[in-house]
């Protein structure tokens, strides 16, 4: 077998990792709609199963499996109304993989705490899901906590539901960092983009890009830290921002960043408002009072209200360890019926 010369390798990688990457995305989606199906007919099986347990119960007068029948019936109801909320993620990127931003609002080391408590929470709601994540860009707090972190979530209609998420969260709590154990208020942003495939052309004029590296920061190993593969483009028209540090690569930090500044494009493109420059940046939030879309409150009583949607609950712990169903179900049941704008 002929070797392989380095730089025929190199003249193939990029092909070749592209080949790679679209059959690993054509699988996921066969992947996804296989879980589909194997859902539906686990659905139309237990349906089955109770009626049938049903009937007989009639039959022979039998009452003693009635709790049986109600815990069942109750299960199905809320697999089959998940499965049916899946239904409204009929927009253009809904079933993509989802890309998030956390942003420390103002309030220092407090504030760069709740945003690590959100990246975690996050992260466990996607393990719930089943989906995947990946770190993209990470900046530590100075004492505490994370100023902003970005990450991939990938699965089947992880932007579909991710996106209900968008906007700013307020945290009410007893300082873990007051020695007077005084009550604070932090905030923190979540923005959220859709991944979007290398096959969707968007013309981006290079010298529109203003592109800088740097020396990465926080974990990735003494390689990372050692050497300016970080990279950070911004889009000068509309002033996008996005950076990667998670590769040891400044090629692959590289293009994802530019994945990263295509899915912003696009998402800007959608709300096709091109006349002024904070119009192309899109609905720039302060990360403050009055601007917030969820409440979660530690103290002086436990709650997390959802105010677009005004659904809520007192499980605060549970809420922090991913379950967020609850919230994203709230918001694109009222989305699809027209009380809300998307």
């Amino acid at each position: 077998m002929e070797e392989i010369s380095e730089l025929d390798q190199k003249t193939m990688a990029p092909d070749f990792y592209s080949d790679m990457e679209s059959a690993g995305k054509t699988m996921q989606k066969i992947k996804g709609l296989k879980a589909k199906l194997e859902r539906y007919e686990m659905l139309y099986s237990s349906w089955e199963d109770l009626t049938t347990l049903v009937a007989l119960a009639i039959e022979e007068n039998d009452i003693s499996v009635l709790d049986e029948v109600k815990d069942g019936f109750k299960q199905l109801s809320e697999n089959l109304n998940s499965m049916k909320l899946e239904t409204l993620l009929s927009g253009k990127y809904d079933s993509s993989n989802a890309i998030l931003t956390l942003h420390a609002g103002a309030g220092g080391t407090e504030a760069q705490d709740w945003c690590e408590m959100l990246y975690r929470m996050y992260t466990r709601w996607a393990e719930r899901r089943g989906f995947k994540t990946e770190t993209i860009d990470y900046l530590d707090g100075e004492e505490a906590g994370i100023k902003s972190v970005t990450f991939q979530i990938e699965g089947l209609n992880a932007y579909g539901y991710a996106k209900c998420e968008k906007g700013v969260h307020r945290l009410v709590r007893i300082s873990p960092f007051d020695s007077s154990g005084r009550r604070h208020t932090s905030f923190a942003s979540l923005d959220v983009m859709p991944e979007i495939d290398d096959d969707i052309e968007i013309n981006i004029n290079p010298e529109d890009l203003k592109v800088d590296t740097y020396r990465a920061s926080g974990a990735g190993g003494q390689h990372i830290n050692k050497t300016e593969s970080a990279i950070r483009i911004t889009h000068i028209p509309t002033g996008v921002v996005v950076t990667c540090q998670n590769e040891r690569s400044q090629h692959k930090n590289r293009d994802m960043a530019m994945k990263m500044l295509k899915s912003k494009l696009v998402e800007i493109a959608e709300r096709e408002q091109k006349e002024k420059i904070e119009d192309l940046k899109g609905v720039q939030m302060e990360i403050g009072w009055g601007s917030q879309i969820r409440s979660y409150v530690f103290h002086p009583y436990s709650m997390v209200k959802d105010h677009r949607t005004n659904f809520e609950t007192g499980n605060t712990g549970a809420v922090m360890d991913g379950d967020l169903d609850g919230f994203i179900d709230s918001y694109l049941t009222a989305l699809s019926r027209g009380e809300l704008e998307g």
